[in-house]
């Protein structure tokens, strides 16, 4: 059995903890959970957008490093195929890596305006135009997917588009953000799914909040 770690930080405040988290959780293997304390610089650099090198959530796999979120994706598509972290169909694993790359380097304005806080919730938040824009190209991304591929998920099945637009459907209900009928099927469905549930329990019991994310600014 190999030796498997997945180091990640605030459950309620780290949107790329939660998606590195749900890739590994998903794909089945077994793995060790380490948590870097929110005191680490590091880690409030990361969740606070002022850190020019994400580098949690970080798996390691044996003597295999890796810390960027797509290459956790696609690493653990190699070493579990069967879990269907990218689609079987050529082109459907195109359009995903597509929408996970645009995830994955976009969407600056909705990260800076709405930071992910699970325990939190701002339903009369306002969103500034540029943060609009960017909800609505998601929501047009979505929408294509379902359309597409028949849901519940982007493509059908569970993959790791959908672990890459998570932590946007916690920011989309912790400030209150409508959505259409479609878009809110999508996050009703991201939101009960048994890995976020077990995600989202663990991150309102933590106890340690980074103030500068707790003012409704």
């Amino acid at each position: 059995m190999p030796n498997v770690t997945l180091t990640i930080s605030s459950k309620n405040y780290s949107s790329w903890s939660l998606r590195g988290w749900l890739m590994v959780k998903q794909s089945g293997i077994k793995f060790k959970e380490i948590t870097v304390a929110p005191d680490d610089p590091e880690a409030r650099a990361e969740i606070l957008l002022l850190s020019p090198s994400i580098r949690v959530p970080c798996l390691e796999y044996d003597a295999i490093k890796v810390w960027d979120t797509l290459a956790i994706g696609e690493f653990v598509s190699e070493i579990a195929p069967k879990s269907g972290m990218l689609p079987k169909d050529q082109m459907q694993r195109a359009h995903c890596r597509s929408i996970c790359g645009e995830m994955h380097s976009g969407f600056s304005a909705l990260r800076s305006s709405l930071p992910m806080n699970i325990k939190a919730s701002f339903p009369k938040f306002k969103v500034w135009s540029k943060a609009q824009a960017d909800i609505a190209r998601i929501q047009d991304i979505w929408r294509e997917c379902l359309d597409a591929y028949g849901g519940p998920f982007l493509f059908g099945k569970f993959t790791m588009a959908d672990a890459m637009y998570a932590p946007v459907v916690t920011r989309l209900r912790t400030y209150g953000v409508e959505l259409d009928k479609d878009c809110q099927g999508y996050c009703d469905a991201i939101w009960s799914h048994p890995h976020t549930q077990t995600w989202i329990v663990a991150a309102q019991r933590e106890v340690d909040d980074f103030e500068e994310l707790e003012v409704e600014f």
